[in-house]
């Protein structure tokens, strides 16, 4: 009795989804070009990026950027999708959001979560005040 032969794993890719959670530890010291180059290295490799804490606003430009300037670049990449989740201080006192507003300015907005990835997989970023959804495809 003969063993079929199974056909080689390059012929048949089977697509992944890989998740990438960044503490903000290991992105705390990089400039914003070292930081940018580490998410879009993994973005590229078909990672979804979960950082802890949230851009700067002058990261989130040079992020889009380069991901534009990428798209015209490289056949297969489409884009990103981007979101953020932050605490809402909506119903705290002034002493709480002035608190927490320093300790932002200190330790980088470690309570917030970026998500960041591939437009090729993450279709879209739904977020409302009590959740965030997102749709892969």
């Amino acid at each position: 009795m003969k063993r079929k032969k199974r056909s080689s794993s390059s012929s048949r890719k089977v697509k992944g989804l890989g998740l990438h959670v960044i503490p903000f530890s290991e992105v705390q010291y990089l400039s914003i070009t070292d930081r940018i180059k580490k998410i879009l290295k993994l973005i590229l490799g078909n990672k979804i990026v979960i950082l802890q804490g949230r851009l700067k606003v002058e990261e989130e430009i040079r992020l889009i950027e380069d991901t534009m300037a990428m798209v015209d670049h490289i056949k297969s990449f489409r884009g990103i999708e981007l979101a953020v989740i932050e605490p809402s201080l909506n119903d705290s006192g002034i002493m709480a959001k002035m608190k927490q507003g320093i300790a932002n300015r200190l330790s980088g907005n470690t309570g917030a979560l970026t998500i960041i990835g591939p437009a090729s997989i993450v279709k879209e970023i739904k977020k409302d005040p009590k959740k965030l959804e997102v749709m892969l495809g």
